[in-house]
């Protein structure tokens, strides 16, 4: 909830200064996300030692879940990154960004994808 009070009076008030100076409103954008961001370390702290007890008690590879986390990863920069894009007033950097972002994930995804394959040929036989 806070959160969401933090972005929402960041953007009004960006809504407001945007009319006289587009930058100061753009950084007041970026500092809003950035605190918002900064106030979730200690929530991601606990996802994190969820998500290592989860490999430990799965008895699966590290190597395994590597790339979830790459492309999970991946995929927050990405959505940031474009729409930072598009408040700056760059819709096409946007949709460049999020098109990087989706073959660096698939990328990042790919020894993952080839276990899942070497997986399904073992079981085919």
């Amino acid at each position: 909830m806070q959160a969401a009070v933090v972005c929402l009076v960041g953007a009004l008030l960006a809504l407001v200064i945007k009319r006289g100076n587009p930058e100061a409103a753009l950084l007041l954008t970026l500092s809003a996300a950035v605190a918002v961001l900064l106030s979730l370390a200690g929530s991601l702290e606990v996802l994190l030692d969820f998500l290592n007890q989860l490999v430990e008690e799965s008895g699966l590879s590290r190597d395994l879940f590597l790339p979830l986390y790459k492309t999970v990863g991946i995929a927050l920069v990405v959505n940031i990154g474009g729409g930072l894009c598009r408040d700056a007033g760059e819709s096409a950097l946007g949709s460049v960004v999020e098109t990087v972002g989706a073959v660096c994930a698939l990328l990042a995804a790919l020894p993952l994808l080839r276990a899942v394959l070497s997986l399904l040929l073992e079981l085919m036989q």
